[in-house]
């Protein structure tokens, strides 16, 4: 399944850059690619930034856009989401920007047209909300966070 998403360049921004873009066949998340202006911004550890793509999005009614962190970076650098996954609703034009957070123990350096995240498409269900006098029972009940054990089940 395939859905278009109409993209404009921001004033200012490298016409060069590739557009979002699928390294393989299977790939969910397409790759963003850091817009600096050329710059190299250094985020520092535990900091966060704000960084652009350079790129505006049209997302289509029923559809959102998932921006999510890129597993090598989070692995060997600490480089992650301050709000992953960050959500671009379809009512959204304004620039497209990734919220990057280091995580690492040491200062990390995002160059002009690095892959800084990926672009997961996915369908939206608004639900509607109302009040009940009791919720339905269920097997887990009330129980929170480790409720249901820690790590591995054994047989």
């Amino acid at each position: 399944m395939s859905v278009e998403i109409e993209v404009v360049r921001l004033e200012g921004a490298d016409p060069d850059l590739p557009l979002p873009s699928y390294e393989t066949l299977g790939a969910a998340g397409a790759d963003l690619y850091a817009d600096t202006g050329g710059e190299v911004v250094t985020l520092a550890p535990g900091a966060r930034v704000l960084v652009g793509t350079g790129l505006s999005v049209a997302i289509p009614k029923g559809y959102e856009m998932q921006i999510r962190p890129r597993s090598g970076l989070a692995l060997k650098h600490g480089i992650t989401l301050a709000n992953a996954p960050g959500t671009i609703d379809s009512d959204y034009r304004g620039p497209l920007g990734v919220i990057l957070l280091n995580l690492g123990q040491e200062p990390f350096e995002i160059t002009h047209g690095m892959r800084i995240a990926q672009a997961v498409v996915a369908p939206v269900v608004q639900a509607r909300y109302r009040i009940v006098e009791a919720l339905a029972h269920s097997e887990r009940g009330a129980g929170g966070f480790g409720s249901t054990g820690v790590g591995s089940r054994r047989p």
